[in-house]
């Protein structure tokens, strides 16, 4: 009898294969979500758009996005049995396909959820060649790449926030390479994006989480 090959025989563990855009990219696009929630979720729901939506699954974007989440590297050779491991992991995972505007069309949205109940929904795209860029945190445009730890801090919009974030920062000798602010509107919710040349230890971000406005800090690693 012939044997019939899957996607992952042809793409191999290091995932490289007919589309890194839709295997290594989703994996790295997976990992930078879970990153955000700053850790395992308990559950996800992932709308799949375009591309991803259309052949994604016929080049396994499903269990890269999975595997991702799960903190697999593209490499891992786990990834082809991720729907297995999630289930071992506890982490339960749901797929829908939606239209969701003029993004990439090889664009997800992640709405990820614990076990006591917090939320957090983040969108990106994989962009080719396993690059990706997350463009959305709950309700704010971002535009993180992963090729730089990154600091995001939620806060309300208030003279001297931002001030302080980076005097904190300066202080504990961390040099800043970019920065985006965004806010709902003014006297609202706020948020900095800030990348960094170095990852921000516990030590830096806590003292960040403890200044004037703070409402949340997530550090997030280079992918």
């Amino acid at each position: 009898m012939a044997h019939t090959r899957s996607v992952f025989d042809v793409i191999g563990p290091v995932m490289i294969g007919p589309s890194s855009s839709h295997t290594a990219g989703a994996v790295r696009l997976g990992r930078l979500a879970r990153a955000v929630f700053g850790e395992q979720p308990a559950h996800a729901h992932i709308t799949l758009h375009g591309s991803f939506a259309s052949t994604g699954r016929g080049h396994g974007t499903d269990l890269a996005l999975v595997a991702g989440l799960l903190g697999f590297a593209p490499d891992d050779v786990r990834i082809r049995v991720a729907d297995e491991e999630a289930r071992r992991a506890g982490l339960d995972v749901t797929f829908s396909e939606a239209d969701l505007g003029e993004v990439h069309p090889n664009t997800a949205r992640l709405e990820l959820s614990s076990a006591d109940g917090r939320t957090v929904t983040v969108q990106g795209s994989s962009v080719g060649g396993a690059d990706v860029v997350l463009t959305a945190i709950d309700d704010f445009d971002v535009n993180i790449t992963g090729e730089l730890p990154v600091l995001v801090v939620e806060h309300r919009d208030q003279p001297g926030v931002i001030a302080s974030v980076s005097a904190v920062l300066a202080r504990h000798g961390v040099n800043i390479a970019g920065m985006d602010v965004s806010r709902e509107r003014r006297g609202a919710r706020a948020l900095m994006v800030i990348e960094t040349d170095h990852e921000v230890d516990a030590a830096a971000t806590a003292a960040v989480a403890a200044g004037p406005g703070v409402t949340e800090v997530r550090s997030i690693p280079r992918i």
